[in-house]
């Protein structure tokens, strides 16, 4: 164990200092707001056929929405219908703390029936739900009150671990949940930050104890058949700060360590995908956040990590992004990274058009040369290992 670990070790410094010396080389912006790319003078790649282009890239979306039933006349069960790829399942509205989408396990069961329903596909029916002060199904709407990460963390006892996360799985597939923000996988480095180490939300700054308890999660939820996503890469326990509110610069002390827990459980078979933060890390890409970066996303995660499975956006209309990126520059500059599946919370603002406003971008994108549909193609391959059978 101790040769494996020395082993890890260098894995992880070369990659660390592989990131700072390639950044030349690796598709990180020059520029402090990159600026949108002109339609091309040439003659742009024909769309064949954009009912289809735009039901492929409707696939690739996760959206929240307000309710607590839903009918065939709602904008979110008429995107569903038109392929919308899921939705994400709340208990609070973020602006009032009311009541969104969970009152009850009766209630929230038939509100996924109805959705499934109206799918004519394999909807992915997606949800918060790590344990401890995040965990959407909770007490107040009738589901068992559920440890943190922390206090798992500091058992460290598989036999405990299995248990919290078979409670956890129990509880998704009561509901028809089929996909798991779950587990974080950051490290308390920070235990002052107040997104992570102050709600409880890491397993541990211990590397071994991290992947360890991770892995016994992420393997409970597939023998319950819900997928699981590890985040936040590439790394968010030494912040001091929360992407959901204001941009995060945690250059100045994060560290390669931090992407070891990625590293091991990509190597190890157990990411089903990967949820990249809205982090901004200037050795890695000096302008651009890791949720929007080739070097991250590409060179990084798919390339020196070798994850060949699906890339999560964190919240898409976070405050951490909106404030400098519009919409649709965004989303182009997340596709272009190379994320697969991009989430619209609709917490921080709600927006019933933001399906069709976010299909109308791509196929601009496809049409101008900025994106093809073959990368669209491969978005629609890796994001389809997520949906349920």
């Amino acid at each position: 164990m101790k040769n494996a670990s020395v082993t890890r070790r260098r894995l992880l410094a070369g990659v660390g200092s592989a990131v700072v010396a390639g950044l030349a080389g690796c598709g990180a912006s020059t520029a402090e707001t990159p600026p949108r790319q002109p339609a091309s003078p040439t003659p742009s790649p024909r769309v064949t056929d954009e009912a289809a282009l735009r039901r492929k890239i409707a696939s690739l979306l996760v959206v929240g929405f307000r309710g607590e039933t839903v009918n065939s006349n709602d904008w979110i069960v008429k995107a569903i219908r038109n392929g919308l790829g899921g939705v994400i399942l709340f208990d609070k509205e973020l602006a009032t703390n009311g009541p969104r989408n969970i009152s009850s396990p009766a209630q929230v069961t038939a509100l996924v029936k109805s959705l499934r329903q109206a799918s004519p596909g394999r909807l992915i029916v997606s949800i918060d739900q790590e344990g401890g002060q995040v965990a959407r199904l909770n007490p107040s709407n009738g589901f068992p009150a559920t440890k943190s990460e922390a206090e798992i963390g500091a058992e460290n006892s598989p036999a405990a671990t299995r248990a919290w996360a078979q409670q956890i799985a129990s509880s998704l597939t009561s509901i028809g949940a089929n996909l798991n923000y779950a587990p974080v996988v950051d490290l308390n480095l920070n235990p002052n930050n107040p997104a992570i180490g102050q709600l409880g939300r890491s397993f541990s700054a211990n590397v071994d104890v991290v992947v360890t308890n991770a892995t016994e999660e992420i393997q409970v939820h597939r023998a319950s058949k819900v997928k699981t996503s590890l985040k936040h890469f590439p790394g968010f326990g030494t912040a001091t700060g929360n992407t959901d509110f204001d941009v995060v610069d945690v250059s100045a002390t994060w560290r390669p360590i931090e992407l070891e827990p990625f590293q091991r459980l990509i190597a190890s078979g157990n990411a089903d995908s990967v949820l990249v933060a809205h982090l901004l890390i200037k050795q890695l890409d000096p302008n651009l956040p890791a949720s929007l970066s080739p070097a991250v996303v590409t060179n990084l995660l798919r390339g020196q990590l070798g994850f060949k499975g699906p890339t999560v956006s964190d919240d898409m209309q976070a405050a951490a992004i909106t404030r400098r990126y519009g919409r649709d520059e965004s989303v182009a500059l997340a596709l272009k990274a190379g994320l697969d599946l991009l989430v619209f919370a609709n917490q921080q603002v709600y927006d019933p058009n933001v399906v069709d406003e976010t299909l109308d971008n791509v196929v601009n994108l496809v049409r101008t040369g900025q994106l093809t549909e073959a990368q669209i193609d491969q978005a629609v391959t890796r994001v389809d290992t997520l949906r349920p059978r």
